[in-house]
């Protein structure tokens, strides 16, 4: 008996032994191709030689420094590089553990900035369907209910409009555009009607992630809603936790919008699953009234800063620049995609492929032309992570996908080093595992 707390309760999960590349190895021997990077996290895939070896170096020349007394060189050149490559006007980063703790520490930041302003009274906005991390502050302005219910009377209160998730919430004879106006115009209003004077920021992931099943934005929108936040006085906090550190084809996701956050939180990609490292940038204005006003950022965890993680983390930034993993990665987005939609494109029980670079997604649904989705106690999600996993494929899926409690997507993230003989035969095993689930 085991006496971890595993994730499922009543189930231990495979023992990890190895990895190498896109595969991992149980301790029954059985080879598994991860499709997922875990939860979007191994960017490089495992066992990469050049991260191993630099983890090496910082363990041999310090392994750990509490940011109370010192900084390293590892943790200041990667910030950096860092602020060097994000949106324009970033002037901070923080240094984090994890992207829930990123997301608690950007909540903060936003907070602790408006009451050095002397404006205490405002609250967040965020959006239905999202998933911002699974401690209370990060719950509390993240969307799905299925993760937020049995701890809804810790939560802070949150005002909230509906998500940009076009193939449920476009009618059919409406335009794009007319699509994207209404979710604008609803922002607008509800925080007309809540003050905006009582808004800390608007929290939103670029792409949605694995609530929703790798959603994109509709052009325009985030355009839209940079304008607004800047009307009324309000920040823009990017959740790029998954969708960042070049998941979706450029090294930030909100790039592809052509706007810049006033906070942008990272984590999965920054350190690829080396080392658990997370950040928080700021803008160069949040970062000047902490630094004329208190002077001190209230907040503060024991590993911040980490030397290893940081030096994990600065060799991955190295290797995606040195070996043009972005460029890769929007090729091998399209390759995935076609091959995809070759198979999927005209499934009877696949409503929507999706996604951006290589985070993508596949939503299921009882009936194609209906949209209507499975009946959750099917689980078809679990089904087909359990059909793949015997196929020797990881996958991650996810229930609720439309309102936390019913519709079913299965996320793929596959390392930005995975060839197109690789992507085939994720496509192979996964067009298999579903076939079985389905026929359950």
């Amino acid at each position: 008996m085991s006496h971890i707390l595993h994730r499922n309760l009543r189930q231990v999960p495979p023992t990890a032994v190895s990895a190498d590349g896109i595969r991992m190895r149980d301790k029954a021997g059985r080879v598994y191709i991860d499709a997922s990077g875990g939860a979007a996290v191994s960017s490089l895939g495992h066992g990469h030689p050049d991260v191993i070896a630099a983890m090496h170096r910082q363990i041999d020349r310090c392994a750990y420094a509490h940011t109370a007394f010192f900084t390293t060189d590892a943790a200041e050149e990667l910030a950096d590089r860092l602020i060097a490559g994000a949106p324009h006007d970033i002037g901070g980063v923080y240094l984090v553990s994890s992207g829930a703790e990123a997301m608690e520490t950007a909540l903060k930041l936003a907070r602790q900035y408006w009451v050095e302003a002397g404006e205490p009274q405002r609250r967040f906005m965020a959006r239905r369907q999202s998933c911002h991390g699974n401690t209370l502050g990060a719950l509390a302005v993240g969307g799905d209910e299925r993760r937020r219910k049995a701890f809804a009377p810790l939560l802070i209160d949150t005002v909230r409009i509906n998500a940009c998730y076009e193939y449920r919430g476009r009618a059919a004879r409406q335009s794009v555009d007319d699509y994207t106006a209404g979710l604008l115009d609803e922002l607008e209003t509800r925080i007309l009607e809540a003050g905006p004077e009582n808004i800390i920021a608007f929290v939103a992931e670029p792409v949605v992630g694995a609530t929703g099943g790798a959603i994109p934005p509709t052009p325009g929108y985030f355009q839209g809603v940079r304008d607004i936040c800047d009307r009324y006085r309000i920040l823009f906090i990017a959740d790029e936790v998954m969708c960042g550190m070049g998941r979706t084809g450029t090294m930030y996701a909100i790039e592809q919008d052509g706007v810049a956050p006033d906070i942008i939180a990272i984590a999965k990609g920054l350190g690829a699953g080396y080392q658990p490292i997370g950040a928080v940038l700021a803008h160069q204005t949040i970062v000047d009234r902490l630094r004329g006003g208190s002077g001190v950022f209230q907040h503060g965890h024991t590993c911040i800063g980490h030397p290893v993680a940081a030096a994990a983390a600065l060799e991955v930034q190295k290797v995606i620049e040195r070996d043009d993993l972005l460029a890769r990665v929007r090729s091998r987005g399209a390759t995935l995609r076609r091959m995809l939609g070759d198979v999927f494109g005209t499934h009877e029980h696949v409503g929507d492929i999706r996604g951006r670079g290589l985070l993508l997604a596949l939503e299921f649904v009882q009936d194609r032309a209906t949209k209507a989705p499975f009946a959750p106690e099917r689980k078809l999600h679990a089904a087909i992570k359990a059909k793949a996993m015997e196929n020797g494929l990881m996958v991650y899926p996810m229930g609720g996908t439309i309102d936390g409690q019913v519709g079913d997507h299965v996320l793929l993230a596959p390392p930005f080093i995975a060839t197109a003989a690789d992507l085939s035969e994720i496509v192979s095993r996964l067009a298999d595992a579903v076939e079985v689930a389905l026929k359950q």
